[in-house]
C-alpha cells in the first residue's frame, strides 16, 4: 500500500467509534457505511434517536436501514427530521408529489438514474445534504442493482501533499449540460451551472473533501484545457481504482438508504437489464459548498 494510502487509512479506522444509547451501528467497512438497527422509521424519532442516527450520519456518512414498511408520508417525516425537502428540479404531474422522485427501471429501460459515480446535482448553487432512497422491489434473480458509495474525506486524504496543496486554491465548472449529454432535457428545465471550489470542507465537521466528479465537473478554471483534462482524468479515476475507498450496499425490500450527499459520491450498479428495480428518493436542502 503506498505511503499516503496507509497514512489516510490509518488515521481514520484507528479513531475511536462512538457510543450509541438508542441504535446499534455495524460498519459495512472501516471506512464507509453502516447498517443501523433498534429504529422504527415508520414511528415519530425520539430526540435521542434522531441524535444518535445524526452523529451515525456523519461518522459513518451512509446509513442502511432494513426491514422498514415505510409510506411516503413516513419517508419524508424522517426526512424533514434533518431539514428542509428539496423539491424536484422539474416539472411535476399534477397529482404527484413534489418532493418524490420515483426511481424505476424495467427491460424497456434506455438508461438508469444514478448509474455512473456522482454526487446528486453537484452544477447547482447549492448542494444536498443528503438523500433517502427507499426501494420496494429488487430485481427477480439472486442479486443485481446493488449501490456503490466513496468516500470522497478519504479520496482527499490519499494525495500526496504536494497534491493537495495544489487542489486547494482551483475551482471547476460543475454543468448540467454534462449530465444530460446525449439525452433531451425536459422542456422548459434550464440547464444549472455553478463554479465551486475544487476541495471543499464538509459544514458540519469541518473536513476536507475531493469536490469533483464525472456526471457533472466540465473542467478546472485555473487550467489550460489539456491540463484540465489530465488532472480531472485522475482525480475521477481515483474513486475506480481504489475500491477501499467505496462500500456496497446490496438492496432488499423494504430497505432505506440514507447518505450525505456532501461527503460522499454514489454509482448505482445497472446489472440486472432484464429485471425490474423501483424505489422512491427524496433530498433534503443544503447550502453552497465552501472551500
Amino acid at each position: 500500500m503506498e505511503k499516503f494510502v496507509l497514512e489516510a487509512v490509518e488515521h481514520l479506522t484507528t479513531r475511536p467509534r462512538k457510543v450509541y444509547q438508542t441504535i446499534t451501528a455495524d460498519p459495512l467497512t472501516p471506512v464507509i457505511g453502516a447498517e443501523i438497527t433498534g429504529v422504527d422509521l415508520s414511528r415519530e424519532l425520539s430526540d435521542q434517536q434522531f441524535e444518535d442516527i445524526g452523529h451515525a450520519f456523519l461518522e459513518h456518512h451512509v446509513l442502511v436501514f432494513r426491514d422498514q414498511v415505510l409510506t411516503a408520508e413516513d419517508h419524508k417525516r424522517f426526512a424533514a427530521r434533518f431539514g428542509e425537502l428539496r423539491p424536484l428540479p422539474v416539472a411535476v404531474p399534477e397529482g404527484r408529489d413534489p418532493v418524490i422522485l420515483e426511481i424505476s427501471a424495467d427491460k424497456d429501460s434506455t438508461d438508469v438514474d444514478g448509474h455512473g459515480w456522482h454526487a446528486d446535482g453537484t452544477s447547482n448553487a447549492e448542494l444536498a445534504l443528503g438523500s433517502m432512497l427507499y426501494v420496494t422491489r429488487t430485481p427477480d434473480v439472486g442479486s443485481g442493482g446493488d449501490t456503490m458509495f466513496a468516500n470522497m474525506h478519504l479520496a482527499y486524504e490519499m494525495l500526496s501533499p504536494p497534491m493537495r496543496a495544489f487542489l486547494d486554491g482551483l475551482t471547476a465548472v460543475h454543468d448540467d449540460a454534462v449530465a444530460w449529454q446525449g439525452h433531451i432535457p425536459p422542456a422548459g428545465y434550464v440547464l444549472p451551472r455553478n463554479e465551486h471550489p475544487v476541495v471543499v470542507r464538509h459544514p458540519e465537521t469541518g473536513r476536507k473533501l475531493l469536490f469533483v466528479n464525472p456526471a457533472y465537473t466540465s473542467h478546472i478554471v485555473q487550467l489550460s484545457g489539456d491540463e484540465s483534462k489530465a488532472l480531472l482524468g485522475l482525480l475521477f479515476d481515483l474513486v475506480a481504482r481504489k475500491p477501499m475507498l467505496s462500500c456496497r450496499v446490496r438492496w432488499t425490500p423494504h430497505t432505506l438508504v440514507f447518505w450525505d450527499n456532501r461527503s460522499v459520491q454514489h454509482h448505482a450498479v445497472w446489472d440486472y437489464y432484464p429485471h425490474a428495480r423501483h424505489g422512491r428518493r427524496v433530498a433534503i436542502k443544503g447550502r453552497r459548498p465552501e472551500a
